[in-house]
């Protein structure tokens, strides 16, 4: 339809869009280095390729698998590995299309990256032939043609004028005019089309000549078509025609309808003074203005002039407008504002550092194999995806699995070492523990039944000596029961520990509770990680993170009234998992700190075997925690004569935690390898036999084995075999001897969380939600079988293994056979029985 507000100026054309159904550009079609821009911009924690996954997942068509996100998620091991790009990888195996990519990108708010795909949509159509303006006798042959470059499938409309050309030649690239009468005279377009991505030819006026030798009449000149819409844009689109002796574009040198003339400047204004930023735009319609501060609106602050009559240290940033009408959305670069001291004498002045870590280290502890209390499941996957999100966030982590009180102390002292001023240590523990007057107290899987606090390591203690290295953040997340210990009567009131304002400690339960683990088929998560990994990555304040956390579990029917995160925190900064690292170059305590975690993360080197009948084995090496190795062989060259052959590894010393019946698997499953996948390993399509080892911290002298190789010939049946003794020294953490004792303050020493002056900032205690069948495990006292005098190792050999009170945990018949852990919308399903659970005792 036609609008004529000024007839002497132009006229508005409005027209509806036509839908190409089955034309969809795919991610396939994007160039290297737009796929690699791409990746890089998603390769975030806060807004990245995970957020793009949840966005994506709307449409089942393109929904990763748990066990595929993990997959992504690992590239991040690699130097040159792109989480990202694995992730896009998978969209385009599904046939993702870019049009529904830049939909996500948009719903994420990733404003660079949506830019990104809708330029190079744009880029991927152009005219190549634009159609010619023809004077022509009455009753002759007009053709106009209209070339196009871009990917298959392009359709062609012609218009004259306003007016759609639907005869047969419309739609293609040629437009044919015959016979040719007075009613074809006028102004021609093409529109060329990739699914909702066009672009427009030049206009092409086809006249008539009256007569032989007469001149063809000047004509009007071609009517300006001016898109006040964005390419592709998913409202009606407008077209502005000017008549002859208007101006071609209602904004000079631009032709998109809004153009910011005036961009605000970075400036330096002393604390106190007044901040003035400005920004102009040109428009039509008129334009609306937003400020944002470090991406964040201002409210009230929709004017071109914004204003701050006394500014102070919390106004320092980054300043940018949104400039935006009916059709357009503009942003104008970012103007940095630094704040300086006032120069009023006497004036005070406290310089906020910003919040960034000199370095992260992480130390998770797994306790699953009690020798005398209830095994569990969960930790083996909890710490297994703990790590793999800890290590997106720069985190330098060791995973540990069944360590004995000796080898909790030592590894702790490790952990300590990594430790310096200004870096964040992160501390998580799950298996059983019990809490005392305010003092928690994890269990080893070594501690007699009726232990007390000196056959545990206190966490408070532990954050006393992390004190002393004036860390920038301590963070403690301890995945355990909260019980009290009637067998450990003594209280210790300790000094208070020093006020640094940087200690957060985050309970999977509440005090006198327990934490459980939900039991499946193929998989077992504790209830705390199932909802922390959903949220770990969040560049939000440690507490406000941990806080969602509470808010997550409480709405889950399985958990509420059982289970409630608890919060104590006396944290002032904003400080989050995901700040980045800033070190000085050359730092000598940064380089110890490298080469200290190295030594516990050293692999032996992959070798090549060559036996005497001409085969050669190629042995490698993969980490699956810090202390559990997964050593496979593959056959890489077999003569002709050979027919069969396979490379086994024998002869393991006494010393080495190996199960006999599971090594030389043909899959990591079957070898009891619930951390690996075989596609991240190298060459993963060639057979491979698995052997996996465990409690390499109880390594006492190099590793050292046989590979037996298996082979026949093609004119033999019986076996033959040759063997090859290998040597690949101390693997991983076995070079730190945890298992020695080593002169160290004890981590007994009890130290009580009230006496530090903490709030709790978040005690989530909910109603009891529906009854659910079965029953819950209940902690009974500890009967006094020793004395506090008798060590650790004497008490080993003079316990009973005590019975479970959770019978179910024993007769299932269950195995874990993948580390994938249970989907967070499965967690919420109140289909669930509490019989599946089975609680982290603290007997």
């Amino acid at each position: 339809m036609f609008a004529c507000p000024h007839k002497t100026h132009f006229c508005l054309f409005i027209y509806k869009k036509t839908k190409m159904d089955g034309c969809h550009m795919c991610i396939d079609a994007l160039k290297e280095d737009v796929l690699a821009k791409l990746s890089q911009m998603l390769d975030n924690s806060t807004c990245g390729w995970r957020q793009l996954a949840t966005a994506a997942a709307k449409h089942p068509r393109f929904q990763c698998s748990e066990k595929e996100m993990t997959a992504c998620s690992l590239h991040v091991l690699n130097a040159a590995g792109s989480p990202a790009r694995c992730f896009l990888a998978h969209l385009a195996d599904r046939r993702c299309p870019l049009d529904f990519l830049s939909r996500c990108l948009t719903e994420i708010d990733h404003r660079e990256a949506a830019q990104l795909i809708s330029t190079t949509m744009a880029e991927l159509i152009r005219i190549t032939a634009q159609p010619q303006s023809q004077h022509s006798r009455p009753g002759s042959r007009v053709l106009l043609t209209c070339g196009a470059s871009g990917p298959p499938g392009l359709t062609y409309q012609w218009f004259k004028g306003n007016e759609e050309i639907l005869d047969q030649t419309g739609g293609s690239p040629q437009l044919v005019l015959f016979p040719l009468s007075p009613a074809h005279q006028g102004h021609y377009i093409c529109r060329v089309s990739y699914g909702e991505r066009y672009v427009f030819s030049q206009w092409a006026h086809v006249g008539l000549v009256c007569s032989a030798g007469s001149s063809p009449g000047l004509s009007p000149r071609p009517l300006a078509l001016v898109s006040l819409l964005p390419t592709g844009s998913d409202v009606d689109a407008v077209r502005v025609f000017v008549p002859t002796g208007c101006s071609s574009s209602l904004f000079p040198g631009s032709v998109s309808g809004l153009q910011v003339v005036l961009q605000p400047q970075s400036q330096v204004v002393s604390e106190g003074a007044k901040l003035r930023l400005e920004c102009q735009a040109k428009a039509n319609p008129p334009a609306q203005v937003q400020w944002y501060h470090n991406n964040k609106p201002l409210p009230q602050k929709k004017t071109p002039v914004l204003e701050i009559p006394c500014v102070t240290t919390e106004h320092r940033g980054e300043y940018s407008c949104k400039v935006y009408n009916l059709y357009h959305e503009v942003w104008t670069d970012a103007a940095a504002v630094n704040i300086e001291p006032s120069s009023v004498p006497g004036a005070s002045w406290v310089e906020v550092e910003e919040d960034f870590a000199t370095d992260k280290v992480a130390l998770l502890i797994g306790n699953m194999n009690y020798l005398h209390h209830t095994p569990l499941c969960a930790p083996i996957c909890d710490v297994h995806e703990l790590t793999n999100l800890l290590r997106q966030m720069d985190f330098k982590v060791v995973s540990l699995l069944d360590l004995s009180w000796q080898e909790m102390q030592n590894a702790v002292a490790e952990f300590l070492m990594l430790l310096d001023k200004g870096v964040y240590g992160l501390l998580y523990f799950a298996g059983h523990g019990y809490e005392n007057y305010g003092n928690s107290f994890m269990v080893p899987i070594d501690a007699p039944a009726s232990y007390t606090s000196d056959h545990c390591l206190c966490v408070q203690s532990i954050l006393s000596r992390m004190q002393e290295k004036q860390t920038g953040l301590n963070v403690f997340l301890l995945d355990m029961c909260r019980q009290r210990n009637f067998n450990d009567d003594v209280i210790v009131h300790p000094g208070p520990l020093r006020v640094t304002a940087n200690i957060v400690f985050g309970y999977a339960t509440c005090v006198d509770a327990e934490a459980y683990e939900v039991k499946r088929e193929d998989t077992s998560n504790g209830i705390f990680i199932s909802f922390l990994k959903q949220r770990v990555c969040e560049n939000e304040k440690v507490t406000v993170m941990l806080d969602r956390v509470g808010e997550d579990m409480g709405r889950c029917a399985i958990t509420r009234g059982r289970q409630a995160l608890e919060l104590r925190s006396n944290l002032s900064e904003r400080r989050s998992l995901t700040d980045p690292i800033q070190t000085s170059d050359g730092s000598a305590s940064q380089s110890a700190r490298n080469h200290q975690w190295a030594v516990a993360h050293d692999l032996p080197k992959s070798q090549c075997l060559h036996f005497d009948c001409g085969v050669q084995v190629q042995l490698g090496f993969a980490a699956e925690f810090s202390n559990v190795m997964v050593i496979y062989t593959r056959i890489l060259v077999k003569p002709e004569e050979v027919v069969s052959c396979s490379a086994q590894l024998t002869d393991f010393a006494e010393d080495v935690d190996v199960d006999l019946k599971k090594s030389n698997q043909d899959c990591l499953i079957e070898a009891g390898s619930l951390g690996l996948i075989e596609e991240e390993l190298p060459s993963p399509d060639v057979p491979s036999l698995y052997t996996r080892i465990c409690n390499l911290q109880r390594l006492k002298k190099e590793l050292t084995f046989t590979v037996c190789l298996h082979y026949t010939y093609s004119n033999m049946d019986e076996e033959i075999q040759e063997r090859l003794p290998v040597l690949v020294g101390k693997p991983l953490v076995s070079k730190l001897n945890l298992h020695e004792r080593r002169p160290t303050r004890s981590f007994s020493t009890n130290i009580s969380l009230d006496s530090l002056g903490f709030s709790e900032c978040s005690s989530f205690a909910f109603a009891e939600g529906p009854a659910l069948s079965g029953s819950m495990s209940n902690a009974s006292s500890f009967p006094k079988e020793t004395s506090r005098a008798d060590s650790p190792a004497k008490l080993r050999s003079d316990n009973v293994p005590e019975e479970t009170d959770c019978p179910e945990f024993f007769h299932t018949t269950e195995l874990l056979v993948s580390s994938k852990s249970l989907p967070h919308t499965q967690v919420n399903e109140t289909s669930y029985r509490f019989s599946d659970m089975c609680n982290f005792h603290s007997l």
